[in-house]
């Protein structure tokens, strides 16, 4: 036998079903809102990740492009979690993890490893982000004490698309950045998409190349970049909204 529903009983159902759908959606778009930095992080941390297999395969260049999505990926992730109202002590912790596996020890594998004196480098580097990240809080705001980390693995992976992963070219950029990070230099924070809007073309001209244009001019322009970051910190890039 079949049950009978009446008219208002089918109604009452199908509100129950478009209310739970409606209440799910929400419930989906607001974990999306919560945690999309996480996600760059995350993409971030996976771009890293690759690198370091690529560079223990022998694919240098695809590690050195790898390594500078991440650098636009860790730009994106603090704007978007500010942005969203969203930043919390997991996504700071998250970043922090990302930059140390993308910008410590997948940029320090970019170095040749051959002798003791090489392998020496790379544990030195990886110790520089390490004490970077961790100890490195200059208490200004809007402040970094010590090169940040992104900006010194953009331009060594560079540098390696650019002369072909010369190991001597490299080494001694290493050293340079190395001293960069650990020095007790001010360095502005890099809110590219939160403040003028040159800045923000600057960021969506990086886009445009890493998008249509896998070439050394692409190399040139990160190369510029972050130099411009290096030299001229507070004539360029402090924070102005």
């Amino acid at each position: 036998m079949f049950m009978e529903i009446s008219p208002s009983g089918f109604v009452n159902f199908a509100k129950t079903v478009f209310y739970r759908q409606s209440s799910s959606h929400h419930e989906t778009m607001e974990f999306a809102r919560k945690n999309a930095a996480n996600f760059l992080s995350l993409a971030n941390l996976l771009m890293g990740l690759l690198s370091v297999l690529c560079t223990l395969h022998g694919f240098r260049q695809c590690s050195a492009w790898l390594l500078l999505i991440g650098f636009m990926l860790d730009l994106a992730d603090g704007a978007v979690a500010r942005q969203l109202n969203t930043c919390s002590a997991l996504g700071a912790k998250l970043d922090d993890f990302a930059d140390f596996t993308s910008f410590g020890l997948a940029t320090a594998l970019l170095l040749h490893t051959n002798g003791l004196l090489d392998a020496l480098l790379v544990v030195v580097y990886v110790m520089a982000v390490f004490t970077r990240l961790c100890f490195y809080s200059s208490g200004i705001p809007f402040m970094y004490r010590g090169l940040p980390c992104p900006y010194a693995s953009a331009i060594l992976a560079c540098v390696s698309l650019l002369t072909g992963s010369h190991p001597i070219v490299l080494r001694s950029i290493a050293v340079i950045m190395i001293l960069f990070m650990i020095d007790q230099g001010i360095y502005p924070h890099d809110k590219i998409l939160e403040s003028q809007l040159w800045k923000k073309m600057v960021f969506a001209g990086g886009v445009v190349m890493m998008l249509c244009s896998f070439s050394p001019l692409a190399c040139l322009y990160y190369l510029v970049w972050s130099m411009s970051y290096i030299l001229f910190p507070e004539a360029l890039w402090s924070f102005r909204v």
